[in-house]
């Protein structure tokens, strides 16, 4: 699989967006505006390659991908809250 500069530029802008969306999202997780937007970009790359393998679809263009990305990296900070709190929400 091949991303582009251009693809690469746009999976972290959205990733930012992501990140600081998923933090406000998910309350309590303790890693700041850095480690949201950190995790946020981890969020987008794994949903830049996992939703389109699951056939998920929620429409093209930017929204979209900071929709994608937003899931992905709520899914991401409640994962490793999960594993920082040793299984307690």
């Amino acid at each position: 699989m091949y991303i582009s500069n251009e693809g690469i530029l746009v999976i972290l802008f959205v990733g930012l967006v992501a990140g600081w969306l998923a933090g406000k999202i998910v309350h309590g997780t303790g890693f700041g505006i850095v480690g949201d937007i950190v995790i946020g970009i981890l969020g987008a790359l794994i949903a830049s390659f996992l939703f389109p393998r699951l056939g998920i679809r929620l429409g093209t263009g930017l929204v979209s991908e900071i929709i994608y990305s937003a899931i992905g990296a709520v899914i991401l900070l409640v994962v490793v809250r999960l594993v920082r709190t040793g299984g307690r929400l």
